[in-house]
């Protein structure tokens, strides 16, 4: 999904987000989603980016940071962040997303 497909001025920012999504898929598994999400930056992005975790279906993008900022108030710049996304809810929530690889 490109930036151009999703309107970032019609989400909510919120802060039920991530503990929604770690209840609905544990605690183990909602991290391994969020590491993905940060390797998918690591591997595709660049400063300017920021990768997008959807909770419904655990898809992962990469979005503009100035897009987000500009279109929800919420400032992305940074490491290991990553931005919790509710389509159904049109709802979203920034998350640091430094997680241990356990084992």
């Amino acid at each position: 999904m490109t930036d151009s497909q999703l309107d970032f001025a019609a989400l909510d920012p919120v802060n039920h987000l991530w503990p929604a999504f770690v209840e609905r898929l544990g605690s183990e598994k909602a991290q391994r989603a969020v590491r993905q999400a940060l390797d998918l930056q690591g591997m595709r992005g660049h400063q300017g980016t920021l990768p997008v975790l959807f909770t419904e279906t655990g898809g992962l993008a990469l979005a503009s940071t100035d897009l987000v900022r500009e279109h929800t108030g919420l400032n992305s710049h940074g490491q290991d962040m990553v931005l919790l996304l509710s389509s159904k809810s049109q709802q979203c929530q920034l998350i640091w997303g430094n997680f241990k690889a356990e084992g």
